[in-house]
Order: structure tokens, then sequence, then C-alpha cells
């Protein structure tokens, strides 16, 4: 019996962080849907052939408007690379399009508030600068080679055929002009759906665990993990620790804000959630795609690189709220809610799910239930990913 009230009270956790957080994803994912509707694949890769400051400024735009699973985004930089972008352009679009994506930050607001979204968007960046410091300095250009021909290889790692997809609207005219077209809405509920069916395993497992957490670990061994009987020790252990926990929990993409909000609950500090939140690129089943992708040396440098950049981040974005006066003074993240009740929330649920479902009875009526079991399909090839589009007819 005492085992079944655990689980039912990590279960319950878990039910309730996600009828808190179920409109703001769907909105999320529908505005991400809205716009890679009208950002075309095709005209990414010509833009993002150096590693100078114009370059990385539009990889970092580009990414932001593309996918949010960790999986696909890391599949498509290497599809990027392959067809000439430079690495650290392809890295900077990868990181881009985990962590300064519209869904994340509505979820940041919802369980953490708005400042965590806030130090999520100056977080990135500074982030992405960081990286490309850190490979201007330590990576070689044999390296580059060695690792342009393993991913010439085509290895498959894991959502391969999701990021070969070019589902944008066809057809000329402005952005705008594309979105008000027939084929539009179809064009959408195929992003919107494929979106959901590549990041539902990581948000339920992450729900799941976050749950478990909050239901099974005391705050007892998170104040020690986390040192808050010192704060200023705290401070400088927060943004060491936090990647290393988002490492073991094998969690990525939006499915860690969860968990992140428990750890916040627990004590870490302000830059180690931001570090935390950037570190879902590190996993370690990430970790090992990145070494089938670009060889073990690359992924290493990798991994040096990105924990360095994501830990100092961490603390620059620390320093900058905390010196505005932005780190919340309370510790009191939507993890333990009480139940589901009749309020705003629920209201809005019922709203954004008939919408969700609006745009699923659209892609399933408009013939893009295949597509579905192509998404870990084989990886693009070098002339292009024609074979993975698919036409939006009504």
């Amino acid at each position: 019996m005492r085992l079944l009230h655990a689980l039912g009270h990590a279960l319950a956790i878990s039910g309730t962080m996600t009828w808190e957080i179920l409109w703001a994803l769907i909105l999320g994912f529908g505005l991400s849907a809205v716009v890679q509707a009208v950002v075309r694949r095709s005209t990414i890769v010509g833009l993002l052939g150096g590693d100078g400051p114009r370059a990385l400024a539009i990889a970092a735009g580009l990414g932001a408007a593309s996918s949010s699973c960790s999986y696909a985004a890391v599949a498509l930089a290497r599809s990027l690379f392959r067809k000439g972008a430079s690495f650290t352009a392809a890295m900077t679009f990868e990181i881009a399009s985990t962590n300064l994506v519209v869904e994340l930050g509505v979820i940041l607001a919802l369980l953490l508030g708005w400042q965590f979204t806030l130090a999520e968007f100056v977080g990135g960046p500074v982030m992405i600068v960081l990286v490309a410091v850190l490979f201007r300095l330590f990576l070689r250009q044999r390296l580059i080679e060695a690792a342009r021909i393993q991913a010439a290889k085509g290895l498959a790692g894991s959502m391969e055929g999701h990021a070969a997809m070019d589902m944008a609207v066809g057809g000329d005219g402005s952005a705008w002009h594309r979105l008000r077209s027939p084929q539009a809405f179809t064009s959408v509920s195929r992003i919107f759906v494929m979106e959901w069916a590549a990041v539902i395993r990581d948000i339920v497992i992450g729900l799941l665990i976050a749950g478990a957490v909050g239901a099974w670990v005391p705050d007892s061994f998170w104040r020690h993990l986390f040192l808050t009987g010192h704060p200023a020790l705290s401070d400088i252990w927060g943004p060491l620790i936090g990647p290393v926990v988002s490492l073991l929990s094998f969690v990525c993409s939006v499915g860690n804000v969860p968990l992140a909000a428990v750890l916040w609950n627990g004590g870490i500090s302000f830059g180690g959630v931001v570090a935390f939140l950037f570190a879902d690129l590190i996993i370690v089943p990430i970790l090992v795609i990145y070494r089938k992708y670009y060889g073990t040396r690359m992924m290493l440098l990798i991994l040096a690189a990105f924990y360095v950049a994501m830990a100092a981040a961490g603390y620059l974005t620390e320093l900058i709220f905390g010196g505005l006066g932005l780190v919340p003074g309370e510790r009191h993240a939507r993890v333990l809610e009480a139940s589901v009740q009749w309020n705003y929330t629920t209201v809005l649920n019922i709203v954004f799910l008939a919408l969700a479902a609006a745009l699923l009875f659209r892609f399933v009526r408009s013939g893009g239930l295949p597509m579905l079991a192509m998404m870990g399909g084989p990886p693009a090839d070098d002339q292009g990913e024609g074979h993975h589009k698919h036409d939006h007819h009504e």
C-alpha cells in the first residue's frame, strides 16, 4: 500500500503539472508551426557558410524559427554541415533551435516565472558567443575535415527523417502572402503534429521524472546537493552541477522544464537553472549521436565547449539579473498544485485542445499519417532533401 501511495503521489504531481502547461504547449507548438511554415530549409544553407558575427546571428535567428526537438535539431545541424555550412554556424543553429524557441519560453514563464524566460533568451546568445570563441581557440581545421568525412558517411542517429522534411509553404510571394494561401493550413497542421510526435516522448519522460523527484526526493537532499546553506558557494556551484544533472537525466527539449522547476524549488541557484536548461544538448544519448556523426574527438570537444559555455552563461546571467534585481526572491515554481480546478487554466486547455484537434484532423485528412513512419528514416543525402519533401495539396 505504501508503494502504491508513493506512485500515486508522483503521478498526481505529473498529472497536475501536465494540466498546468498543456495549453501553453499547444500555443507554443502552434506558433512554432506557423513560423516554420514560412521559413524554407532551402534558403538556410547558403546563409551559413561562414563563422563570423553575421553568419552566426543569422544561424541563431533561423535556429530559433526551426525545430525545438533536440534530436531533430542535432540531425539537421549535421545536414547543414554536410551541405556546406560552417561547423560553428551549424552548432549555433542547433543551440538556438532548442533554447531560443517560443514554446520553451512560454512553459518557463508558466512554471517558473517570466524572469526565467527572459534569462533563457539572454543567456542563449551569451552561450552562442562563448561557444564560437571556444571553437575559434581550440577547433583546428584538420579536426573539422575529419568531422566532415565522418559526417559524409551518413550514419543514422535519431529523428533523421523528421530533420530532413521541409514542410514550408511553397510558391512565391512574401511570408505573409504564403501564410494566407490555401496550402498554409495543411502545412501548419503537418508541422504541428510532427513537432509533437518528435518531442512527446521527452515531455512525458520529463513530467514523470519531475513528478517522481518532486514526490520522492526529500528537500534535505537538494539542500545538501546545491549547498543552500552557503549562498556564495551555492551561486558558484549551481551552474557547474546543473548541466551534470541534465546530462544524467536523459531528458531534452521542453521536457526538462518541469524538472528545472523541481530543482529551483529544491534550492539550485538562478544561474544553475539556466545552465541546466541549456544542457539538453549534452545528454548521454545525444553525446552518442555526436560520436556517430563527427567522431570521438569532435564529440569530446563539443562536450567540453558546450559545458564550459553553459556554465559560464549561467554565471553571467546570474550576475546580470542579480545586478538588475530580477532574480526571484521566492521559490514557488508551480510543481505541487493540489488538484485540477475550474479556472482560467481549464478554459484555456479546452480552447487549445479544440485547436489541436482541428490541426490533427487536418493532418489526417491531408494524408499526413505516412509521414509519421518516416520520422526515423534515413538521413538526408548530399544532393538535397527532395525525397523527404511533401506537397501541400488540399
